[in-house]
């Protein structure tokens, strides 16, 4: 430990090694918090410990006076000492240790390994990255954001998070999703730095844009493809459905009509492959993939939707068309993506005349995406690795605690074991 000096270690007890240690004589007398040299208070409660590595399998705590003091801007606090943090328990090494482990495993063997609780551990992460926000300028240089939301809990639980497009690290995130949670972050990057933001990616969710274009007056917004592309996905999805449901009513109806008649139902005419219900079953996954990655089977399946079903499968090249369009240059994207507004108002399907709408709406941050190349790949990814982190992490009672492990894993300053780099 440094500008530490050991007085003496006590053995006695077979299950623990107590080492006596003071500050050296510069950072005596120093409020905890501000470090500034102080006037003395009192002695405080007398001799106090902290937890610090392990030696092996026998306990190791750190034991010395804690002496308060009288600082100007904190008021009576204890003393500055070198080997701990303000407030903590527990030594910087050990503090640090557990950091670095909690990025690298889950959260049970922490606890087990290190001999503390869940609880413990999420303190001892929200210290750490706290002393590793003070040191750094997380908003230098910020010009292109990705934003989006993931959930965390289950109960609609979310955290808003901002990512830097250029960079790929996470720049900030909080709990809920509304335009109150965002605007926390751009208060956070004040209005200079606001300005300076060129780029802002994210899904359709008007919130997003209502604070961005308050907040941000030069940033082009570009609005994500994966997510443009998951609306049509999703249309696309309910008209299967509405059509199989459809099917098997007229299926149930000629059954009943049957039955009323006084003869039992009879088995259709026409084969199974041909048969609306059982043909539309299975074509799920055929409708919803690319092209390009579909099996043998699916392409019949596709196939078949095109000579018997014109609605689905007119729905199904409206989801296909709207996809292309983000593979085209901007000149050719940009009359590609009116001839789908025309087209899809004029398909006589009400749920993609809805969505023509709604594109329309979203037409110049669709047309800006392409153009600046922008999507929210890298926020997308950084998501996944917070569901990890959930998954791998599981106990943590408040969302603090996820935010600040999250931060250390995925900020670019991850936490290194002491004494090795």
């Amino acid at each position: 430990m440094r500008d530490t000096i050991v007085e003496g270690v006590d053995d006695t007890d077979p299950t623990v090694v107590v080492v006596r240690v003071r500050p050296v004589r510069r950072w005596a007398g120093r409020c905890g918090v501000c470090r500034r040299r102080c006037p003395g208070y009192d002695r405080g409660v007398g001799r106090r410990r902290w937890r610090a590595v392990d030696l092996g399998l026998i306990r190791a705590v750190v034991e010395a006076d804690a002496p308060r003091v009288s600082c100007r801007e904190h008021g009576v606090v204890v003393g500055y000492v070198p080997w701990a943090r303000h407030g903590a328990g527990h030594t910087r090494v050990f503090d640090q240790t557990v950091a670095w482990l909690a990025t690298q495993t889950s959260k049970t063997a922490v606890t087990q390994l290190m001999r503390i609780s869940w609880r413990t551990v999420g303190a001892i992460v929200a210290r750490v990255w706290a002393d590793c926000e003070r040191l750094r300028d997380r908003w230098g240089g910020l010009r292109r954001l990705g934003i989006d939301e993931v959930s965390y809990k289950r109960g609609h639980r979310y955290l808003t998070v901002v990512v830097d497009h250029d960079t790929g690290h996470l720049l900030w995130a909080a709990p809920g999703r509304d335009s109150a949670t965002l605007h926390q972050f751009f208060d956070l990057l004040g209005p200079d730095r606001c300005a300076l933001i060129t780029h802002v990616s994210a899904d359709g969710a008007p919130y997003i844009s209502t604070v961005v274009k308050a907040t941000c007056p030069n940033a082009v917004r570009c609005a994500d493809p994966f997510h443009v592309v998951g609306w049509a996905t999703e249309v696309l999805d309910t008209v299967r459905r509405n059509i199989i449901g459809q099917a098997r009513r007229h299926a149930r109806r000629r059954a009943v009509d049957q039955m009323d008649a006084g003869s039992p139902p009879t088995v259709p005419s026409f084969p199974p492959a041909v048969d609306p219900v059982t043909g539309l079953t299975g074509v799920r996954w055929a409708l919803l993939k690319n092209p390009e990655d579909l099996t043998e089977n699916q392409q019949v399946k596709l196939e078949w939707i095109a000579l018997t079903d014109p609605d689905l499968h007119r729905a199904y090249l409206l989801k296909e068309g709207l996809r292309l369009v983000f593979k085209l240059p901007l000149d050719e994207a940009t009359e590609a993506l009116d001839n789908w507004i025309d087209w899809a108002r004029t398909a006589r399907i009400p749920l993609f005349a809805h969505l023509a709408r709604r594109i329309t709406a979203h037409r110049s941050s669709i047309l800006a995406a392409i153009e600046h190349h922008m999507s929210n790949g890298r926020v997308e990814s950084v998501n996944g690795k917070i569901r990890l982190i959930t998954r791998i992490a599981y106990g943590f009672a408040s969302p603090q605690a996820l935010i600040a492990l999250a931060m250390l894993r995925l900020s670019g300053h991850r936490p290194t074991l002491p004494g090795r780099g």
